[in-house]
This record gives C-alpha cells, sequence and structure tokens, in this order.
C-alpha cells in the first residue's frame, strides 16, 4: 500500500481506492449521528474507540440465544457459551501471535492486566532495594501498580528519559538498564505523544540485562500487527474498547513458563483445582487468573472485532491508514497560528494521538469550542501527569485516530481550531 512521505501530507489518501475508508465507516453506527446539529468528527479514539457493527451484532447474537455460564455445565447453552469464550481466546491468541493459547488471560482491561503482572509476578520476584524501570512516557495504568510494588516490598522506581522530540533516550535506556533492574514496563505506542517504542531492540537489551519486558499495548495493538515473539516481550497487555469492541474485557499474553510459576491474582470460583478444609490447589493457566464469572459477552465482542479488523482490512492496512492521517493532521495543524504539537516530528517514529497546546487558549476551552462543531476530542492530563512534568505543562488538547477517520475531518478539526482562536481574540 503506498505510503505518505515525511515531508509531504497525504492529501485524500485516507479516502482513495488504497483504503476501502467509506466502506469501513459503514460499519460503525454510532458515525451516523449528528452533535449539536452537524455530523460527528469522532476524534477521540485512544480514549475509546467506536464499536463496529461485527461486535454489536456477535453480542447480541450471545445475549439472545446462547447466553450462559461457562464451564460450569454440560447442558447446551454452557456448552455454546463456553465455545464461544474459550473461541475468543482463540481468536485473541492468533491475533497476538501467542504460541499457546493458554498464554492468554482475560481480564477487564489493560490496567488490571497490567496490575496482574505487578502483584502475582512482582510479589514474588522483587524484592527490597530492586530497581523498577519505567519510562518517562508511561499512561497511569503502566506507573501507578509498579509504585504500590515497590511501596510494598522496598524497592525503587526508576524512570528512563524521553528527549526534546518525545522519542525514548536509548542511550539513557541503557544506562539505566545496566543497572541490573528486575523489570522493564513500558508502553508500545505513547497514548500522548504518538511515539512508537522499538519493543524489539529494547526487549533484547532488557534480556541481556537480566529484566523482564513487560508491555502496554493498549494504544499499540489497535493501530499495527502484534506479533509477540518478534517483539521479544515477556507480557503484552491489550483493552477491547480501544479494539473497536466492549468496554470491561481486555486480554493479558504472557509466556506460559512465567505465568505457570505465578500465584493467582484473585481468589474464588473457577481458578481452583480443588479446595478443601485444609488449603487450595490452583488451576493451570489461564483459568487460575479468571476467578469467577467471566465477562462472557464482552469476550466475544472484543473477538468478533479482531476477527473484523484481521480478515476485513488486515493490520498492515490499519497501520497505513493511522500513519497516513498522523502525518497529515500533523502537517494541517501546522497551520495553525501559535499551537505547539508535542512529540515526534512528522515520518521519526510516529503515529497518532496528536496532542497540542494553542498559546493563550485552555485545552479545555478548545475541547469545549470544538465540541460546538460536533468534533470530539480529549484535554487533560491524559492520565500521563509525569509525562505532563516533563513537558513543563498541566494539559494538552488531543486528537486520536481510527480505522474511520478521514482527511476530511481532520480538516474540520483545523476549521474548528481556527475558530478558538477567533473566540478568544486571537
Amino acid at each position: 500500500m503506498e505510503q505518505a512521505t515525511a515531508n509531504s501530507p497525504a492529501s485524500g489518501a485516507t479516502d482513495s481506492g488504497a483504503f476501502p475508508i467509506e466502506q469501513v465507516r459503514a460499519q460503525f453506527p454510532t458515525l451516523e449521528r449528528e452533535v449539536n446539529g452537524v455530523p460527528l468528527d469522532y476524534l477521540d479514539s485512544g480514549a475509546s474507540s467506536q464499536r463496529v457493527l461485527a461486535s454489536i451484532e456477535a453480542v447480541a447474537d450471545y445475549e439472545r440465544n446462547h447466553h450462559s455460564n461457562v464451564h460450569r455445565g454440560s447442558h447446551t447453552l454452557s456448552a455454546e457459551a463456553t465455545e464461544l469464550y474459550e473461541g475468543a481466546r482463540d481468536t485473541v491468541a492468533r491475533h497476538l501471535g501467542a504460541a499457546d493459547r493458554r498464554e492468554v488471560v482475560f481480564v477487564r482491561n489493560a490496567t488490571e492486566a497490567l496490575n496482574l503482572v505487578a502483584r502475582a509476578w512482582g510479589d514474588a520476584n522483587v524484592g527490597a532495594g530492586d530497581r523498577i524501570l519505567l519510562t518517562e512516557m508511561e499512561h497511569h495504568s503502566n506507573l501507578v501498580p509498579w509504585q504500590q510494588l515497590a511501596e510494598r516490598v522496598g524497592a525503587k522506581v526508576e524512570f528512563a528519559p524521553i528527549d526534546d522530540d518525545g522519542l525514548l533516550d536509548m542511550d539513557a535506556l541503557r544506562i539505566f538498564l545496566e543497572r541490573g533492574p528486575k523489570v522493564l514496563a513500558l508502553a508500545h505506542v505513547s497514548n500522548v505523544l504518538g511515539t512508537e517504542n522499538p519493543l524489539a531492540e529494547i526487549s533484547a537489551m532488557a534480556h541481556e540485562a537480566g529484566a523482564i519486558v513487560v508491555a502496554d499495548g493498549a494504544q499499540g495493538a489497535p493501530k499495527m500487527p502484534v506479533d509477540v515473539a518478534a517483539l521479544g516481550v515477556d507480557f503484552y497487555a491489550i483493552t477491547g474498547h480501544k479494539l473497536y469492541a466492549p468496554t470491561g474485557i481486555g486480554a493479558l499474553w504472557g509466556k506460559l513458563d512465567l505465568l505457570r510459576a505465578m500465584p493467582p491474582f484473585l481468589g474464588g470460583g473457577s481458578m481452583i483445582r480443588k479446595v478443601t478444609r485444609e488449603g487450595t490447589t490452583y488451576a493451570d493457566v489461564p483459568a487460575r487468573f479468571e476467578a469467577g464469572t467471566p465477562a462472557i459477552a464482552q469476550a466475544v465482542g472484543m473477538a468478533a472485532a479482531i476477527d473484523w479488523l484481521d480478515t476485513t482490512l488486515g493490520m498492515d492496512a490499519v497501520r497505513g491508514h493511522e500513519e497516513r492521517v498522523a502525518d497529515y493532521t500533523l502537517a494541517r495543524v501546522a497551520e495553525v497560528p501559535g499551537l505547539k504539537v508535542f512529540g515526534p516530528p512528522r515520518g521519526a517514529g510516529r503515529l497518532g494521538p496528536v496532542s497540542f497546546e494553542i498559546d493563550g487558549i485552555h485545552a479545555h476551552d478548545v475541547s469545549e469550542i470544538l465540541d460546538r462543531h460536533g468534533i470530539a476530542v480529549r484535554a487533560g492530563h491524559h492520565c500521563a501527569q509525569v509525562l505532563m512534568e516533563r513537558l513543563g505543562i498541566t494539559a494538552t488538547a488531543r486528537a486520536s485516530f481510527g480505522v474511520y477517520t478521514t482527511t476530511a475531518e481532520i480538516d474540520r478539526l483545523v476549521d474548528g481550531l481556527e475558530d478558538a482562536r477567533r473566540v478568544f481574540g486571537l
């Protein structure tokens, strides 16, 4: 697929025959509505993507025809529900390139996945005086659980810095790794900067230093092909609501030997092998990490969305679309006087989202004025306050993209930003 160059915006590329944008948009019912009397321009997919029709219909079919508890009954509906739920695990495993379906653990979201690792692996492997290495660009979901672990066991949290372009400082990272951290936890793609971290290279460095690698894939997985073996990570977390699927479902992929060595995260039904008055023996993975009745309908919905991405579009095409939209956005917002973008420049390890500020206008005011035009963007610290401190700001406005985003919508964004400047007399 033809891609935009780093030096010129891919004007109209997302509306061409190279990517079936109109057919894609037809699969998202929410995009048909209006906001404030104009068509919705949804540029907040980094927070939650809209849900694809295939996922909506799969959930409806499950709820109407197959609903029952899983793994617990010999009747027809239970067998059907179990087949759908475990089939969803197979879909996620294939999508991530897992060597074994048992390496996929269903959780509520990427936040729970990362907490699971910090608790179940961290409590068993990190002790007093040990180092936990993060980066300055981490979402709170991949920061707070590690701080909590450090507080529990007396470990130390360190932060590998980013440079002024928003790229991870690889030389500094090597120095931090030479100190022998037990774990390196980092985002695949920054939810603020759009920075794509070179996970394969980083994983090799970390393993040479004796650290495991925990990747937050909440922003990476919706944008590109993910092959966990090629990336070399030890754990990878995804969430359904950024993958055009329901909320309340995500997955943790982990290497089978690591998962099997980890104690359970929660206790209750389903995660046991046998319970007696004297004690409990636990089930094998992934069941030992899926206590209680799971989010069955949501898992079915996530699998349907992933299958739609894989079979209808292909993740290489998804990535190409993301790159073109991000590049076009960076070129267009550069035309707005007083606007500053945070993150790498065009073509330099750069995907979406695009976070920015306009001199003289608070990010929340920008978002409110854009909403008057039917344009949805995010405003705030984006659950990345350490990064905000590094950037010397408290908030940004953020436009983030989906497979349905068009260049025409970016043009509307720029028109809305010009209106914000007029409102504030700039």
